[in-house]
């Protein structure tokens, strides 16, 4: 399942209690035993690879030798390697290392040595789009890495808490950053949108604490929890220093941020060999303004429905419901003319099939034109003033209905109130 779940962060808040660390390389003591350790990881790596190669854009572009990544033997290296290996990545973000970012690296080098063949493989396909948000926003570029930990790089990722895509947004906080969900689209998987909004997201939380590293935990969590532990830990702002009051899947992100971090940049040193990728045909997108379905694209273009939700995950159906709200539609470079060259014969097409025309219901113009009334009878000291407003009238209505000359009128006689 993918890692981010705010939820359960919000929940696990106020039921962990705080666990000791050390922060050092120097061996010292840890009251965390393995097994919690391992419990901490983020559960993206989870994923088993051959369901992974089940993707759409996996089946087309890559492939693997089992035999590379089955039958290396990781080496061990020592923890002044691992630390020097981390402090010369040229990197914005710390990289520290301590036993806790010894075991998420083993957990990428030795435990899923498959997932991370896979995302080496996977990211080239992405990197580009991930980049450019990045640098857009003044984002350091090692963050494009994030989507590894949050999703594995599964476009349509999905998880147990309802966060969606790559970026693992929950529909609050992709709301706020303009991703529009409905039954129709869903902008937390489209890729563009969504990376554009994740940059966003993280220089947000850098602006809020000052630090990447509580940025990167409070995306996690949320930047509530991270201000309920820097409170809890008496004013602390180190990760490190707040490691030990942080909902407990935290405590594992940015260690396993970390961990990514060096598997992408020395999974050789581990006899990983990255999963072969043949580079994606260029693509090109178009501006939707009428309803259109996938089947009028694929009668027009030698393509694919799957091709077709491959390159838009959006859509959560084969409708792209251009007459609401003008949609983008990513398509292979090749095909962007027939389509311009088709016009209206792309939505005229099967249009009465794929898009029946609505019902419109009868209505009985005799009963809603029907004029009716109610008789009121006028009590002593009562006034049409006040026999107006009790009815939501005017007085000149009521002497218009009665053919009153005048304002008196007297107690006992029954007036007419009209209702249409």
């Amino acid at each position: 399942m993918i890692s981010t779940s705010l939820i359960l962060a919000l929940t696990l808040c106020g039921m962990e209690q705080p666990v000791p660390v050390s922060d050092s390389i120097s061996g010292n003591s840890m009251s965390l035993s393995q097994d919690s350790l391992l419990s901490d990881f983020p559960e993206s790596m989870s994923y088993d690879v051959d369901s992974l190669m089940e993707l759409w854009f996996a089946k087309q572009y890559m492939s693997y030798d089992s035999d590379c990544i089955d039958g290396s033997v990781n080496p061990g290296f020592s923890d002044s390697v691992y630390a020097a290996r981390l402090s010369n990545l040229p990197t914005i973000v710390e990289m520290p290392y301590n036993s806790i970012v010894r075991s998420s690296i083993d957990a990428y080098m030795v435990r899923n040595r498959k997932a991370v063949a896979f995302a080496l493989g996977m990211l080239p396909m992405y990197e580009e789009i991930f980049v450019e948000a990045l640098l857009r926003y003044n984002v350091p570029l090692e963050l494009k890495y994030l989507p590894i930990v949050e999703s594995a790089l599964k476009p349509r990722a999905y998880s147990r808490a309802g966060a969606a895509g790559m970026w693992q947004f929950i529909y609050s906080t992709g709301r706020n950053y303009g991703l529009n969900v409905n039954s129709l689209v869903d902008d937390r998987y489209d890729i563009v949108k969504e990376t554009d909004a994740a940059a966003r997201h993280l220089k947000d939380l850098y602006d809020t604490f000052g630090d990447w590293s509580l940025a990167i935990s409070a995306y996690n969590c949320g930047p509530g929890n991270i201000t309920k532990a820097i409170t809890r830990s008496g004013g602390k702002t180190g990760f490190w220093d707040l490691y030990p009051y942080l909902p407990r899947e935290t405590r594992g992100y940015l260690p396993a941020f970390i961990a990514i971090n060096y598997a992408m940049s020395y999974y050789k040193e581990h006899g990983i060999c990255p999963m072969e990728s043949i580079r994606p045909q260029q693509t090109d997108t178009l501006q939707i303004g009428r309803n259109l379905h996938f089947s009028q694209i694929t009668h027009f273009c030698d393509i694919t429905a799957d091709e077709l939700k491959a390159l838009n995950p959006q859509y959560l159906t084969d409708v792209i419901p251009g007459a609401y709200k003008t949609c983008v539609l990513t398509l292979p470079q090749q095909f962007i003319r027939p389509l311009l060259e088709a016009g209206d014969s792309l939505y005229e097409y099967d249009k009465e099939h794929l898009f029946p025309k609505s019902k419109i219901a009868s209505i009985d113009d005799d009963m809603t034109n029907r004029v009716t009334y109610i008789t009121h009878k006028i009590r002593s000291g009562e006034t049409l003033g006040a026999i107006a407003r009790r009815y939501h009238t005017t007085v000149s209505n009521i002497k218009n209905w009665n053919n009153l000359k005048s304002d008196n009128i007297r107690a006992g006689r029954t007036l007419r109130i009209y209702n249409r």
